[in-house]
This record gives structure tokens, C-alpha cells and sequence, in this order.
């Protein structure tokens, strides 16, 4: 699995249970619906954040990242220049550093963001781009509204199961 793809399942699915769960009391509870809804919500992304952080996805991203720019380095056997990912916030940029000729320049850019993970690659150290955290939040709210709408169908589900009283 790609560096990208373990970073955020995660994140996505902690966001679908807390939609599911949320969705569930909301949709039974009127007088509570927008207070179960606002706490869901909130504790989707605190969990994102939580996973970000704490428990290490950012640092193993960086990791498996960092492992696919030394790489390709030294598979094109250009080993004087430097590249790392963008820190402080951490985001999914390269920034590349050392001598290189112009075409050198231009297809290391083009095989950096073809590095699983990547999002862009530059020469210039003026940093830049949605921080990771923050793309994780927003995979863990995407993943929230599903859960949500698939509360939805389960009640759907259940009020039109409730009307047969044989």
C-alpha cells in the first residue's frame, strides 16, 4: 500500500464510524439531532488529528516518503541534490535542493510528483500547500458525511420496517 493510501484510510474510516454512530443518535433523538451531529463531527477531526500526531501516521508518511526521494535519487544517480518533504506544518511538497542543470531540474520536478505521496515538487525553499493535517481532517469529514447518509438509510430502514405490525 502507498504511503498516501495508509495515511489517509485511516483517518477516513475513524470519520465514517463517528458519522455512523453520530447519525444514529441524531436521527432518533430530535430535540438532541444538531448536539450529536456538532459532536460527531468535532470528534472525527480530533481523531484525524489524534492519528496525525500522537499515534504516528505523519512521522511513518514522512518515513515511506523520505525513503521514495533517496530513492529515486539514486536510481537516476543524482545524488548531490537533496530533497525532503516540507516541514512546519508538514505538508506533501518536495523541495529539492543541490546542483543541477536545467533538464536535470525539470524531469527531477516531473518524477518527484510522480513519487506516491507527493503532492509538488520545487526548487525553491518558499514552502507552501495544505498541510498534511489538515488534508486529513478533510478526509475524516468526507468520510463523516457518508457515515452519516448511511445512518440515514439504516433509520430509513427501520421506520419503514416499523409500520408492519401484523
Amino acid at each position: 500500500m502507498n504511503a498516501l493510501l495508509s495515511y489517509f484510510w485511516p483517518a477516513f474510516g475513524l470519520g465514517l464510524l463517528m458519522g455512523v454512530l453520530a447519525g444514529l443518535v441524531a436521527f432518533r433523538r430530535k430535540p438532541k439531532r444538531i448536539l450529536a451531529l456538532a459532536a460527531g463531527l468535532v470528534a472525527s477531526i480530533l481523531l484525524a488529528a489524534l492519528w496525525h500526531g500522537p499515534l504516528g501516521a505523519a512521522d511513518r508518511f514522512d518515513a515511506r516518503v523520505q525513503r521514495g526521494i533517496q530513492n529515486t535519487l539514486v536510481f537516476y544517480e543524482i545524488t548531490q541534490v537533496k530533497g525532503h518533504l516540507h516541514h512546519d506544518p508538514l505538508t506533501r511538497r518536495v523541495e529539492l535542493s543541490g546542483p543541477a542543470d536545467d533538464f536535470q531540474r525539470s524531469e527531477l520536478v516531473r518524477y518527484m510528483e510522480d513519487l506516491h505521496g507527493v503532492g509538488s515538487a520545487t526548487w525553491s525553499p518558499d514552502g507552501g500547500g495544505m498541510p498534511l493535517i489538515v488534508e486529513g481532517a478533510a478526509v475524516s469529514v468526507v468520510g463523516f458525511l457518508l457515515g452519516l447518509l448511511l445512518a440515514y438509510l439504516v433509520e430509513l430502514r427501520r421506520r419503514y420496517n416499523a409500520q408492519w405490525n401484523w
